[in-house]
């Protein structure tokens, strides 16, 4: 079995709404940073010297590979990433081998087996 990462930088109000999406896409879990920071097309505005920013989070998916392009399909349109701007972003890497993942292995054979 072939796995993806998945790494999602999202607003953290929205860090509930894309677990959620992904696990019923066929994710089987994730690892979450909180308090990242981060910058797009426009710095961030300051109020005597604090920056306004809002708190983003950074998640990590380990998916297999047949799922990896649904799950993140859709955490792009709960994340809202496309329609609007600043909301986040998503991007997904292969990974060459990855260890501790016997057990997505033994609930993902049969998913995988029914969608090839």
């Amino acid at each position: 079995m072939h796995f993806k990462l998945i790494v999602v930088f999202c607003e953290d109000s929205r860090t509930d709404k894309v677990m959620d999406a992904a696990r019923d896409a066929g994710a089987t879990g994730a690892t979450i940073i909180n308090n990242a920071r981060g910058e797009g097309l426009k710095q961030s505005k300051t109020f005597f010297g604090l920056t306004l920013d809002t708190q983003r989070d950074v998640l990590l998916f380990i998916v297999e590979e047949h799922l990896s392009r649904h799950i993140l399909e859709t955490i792009n349109v709960v994340g809202k990433f496309d329609s609007k701007p600043g909301s986040g972003m998503a991007i997904q890497i292969d990974v060459e081998d990855a260890v501790g993942v016997n057990h997505q292995i033994n609930q993902l054979k049969s998913t995988v087996e029914n969608e090839l």
